[in-house]
């Protein structure tokens, strides 16, 4: 009886791990594609047939993107800006979950229900309105005019304040007792019990800051203010659009959040984890 039940547990563990690596296949195609055409000559790219490795390997396409356009001023773009909303946003999110969760001021709760409720809201539905506040201020083509709008992440706030929550209270009350202040509190007792969630929260701040795309295409028409993902739709030709240039720089794009996750791995799914949670 327990051999066939292991038998079954086994044939049923096989299916689910020939399901897991064909839709794994299925998912990774489009990358292995992209970068195996971006070393290809462009007349082997436009064949209608489907050739799995380069005829004729060649780098070309990359030096030309690396050479040829401003690759490195969009980079540039991307780094500061990144870097400035994944601060900003994990800064503020976690002020703002300290003095929900521990704090206690008017208007606390309904303050609490907004972030809940703008969480549900789609950043493109505000769109319209972040591209006329920028414009009122003269923030189109500048890192501000990019970092501003992309601060807001209530999700962010959402974990931190549930982190603050499970925290022990004992650990402010004896503190309290000891006549120190909020900042000190915040500073020397909640901080360093959160690092990892910081750290995590921080890479998908990030990750999901470089990859942007929507907003910093609106907020930016100048050439030398695009970030990468932006920047890459202008590696074309006066006689039309090569193929083979565009995934080069779409790969040279992808490849510093593509080394980020492999290093950060655990950090990254720990922090999807807790999204998810929240999601669900």
């Amino acid at each position: 009886m327990q051999a066939t039940t292991a038998r079954r547990l086994n044939v049923a563990g096989l299916i689910v791990t020939l399901f897991t690596v064909i839709i794994a296949v299925i998912w990774a195609f489009p990358l292995y594609w992209g970068v195996v055409s971006s070393l290809k000559p462009e007349d082997e790219v436009i064949r209608t047939n489907i050739e799995l490795w380069p005829e004729h390997l060649t780098f070309g396409h990359y030096v030309f993107a690396l050479t040829q356009t401003q690759i490195g001023i969009w980079y540039l773009n991307s780094i500061v800006t990144a870097i400035a909303i994944t601060f900003l946003t994990v800064a503020s999110s976690m002020f703002c979950g300290y003095a929900i969760s521990q704090l206690d001021f008017p208007l606390r709760r309904p303050l609490w229900w907004m972030i809940l409720a703008s969480f549900m809201v789609p950043m493109q539905v505000l769109i319209i309105n972040h591209f006329q506040l920028m414009a009122g201020f003269g923030l189109i083509n500048t890192w501000a005019g990019i970092i501003l709008p992309q601060l807001i992440q209530p999700v962010v706030v959402i974990v931190y304040k549930q982190f603050f929550d499970n925290v022990p209270k004992d650990f402010r009350e004896a503190a309290v007792m000891d006549n120190a202040s909020e900042w000190r509190i915040l500073t020397r007792i909640y901080m360093p019990m959160n690092w990892g969630v910081t750290t995590a929260l921080a890479i998908v701040t990030f990750i999901w800051s470089w990859n942007s795309f929507l907003w910093p295409f609106l907020a930016v028409t100048k050439t030398e203010m695009m970030t990468i993902t932006v920047g890459i739709t202008q590696v074309n030709d006066a006689f039309g659009v090569y193929y083979a240039r565009q995934l080069s720089a779409a790969v040279l794009a992808g490849l510093p959040v593509a080394v980020a996750y492999l290093i950060f791995q655990r950090r990254v799914t720990e922090a999807i984890t807790l999204s998810a949670g929240i999601k669900g």
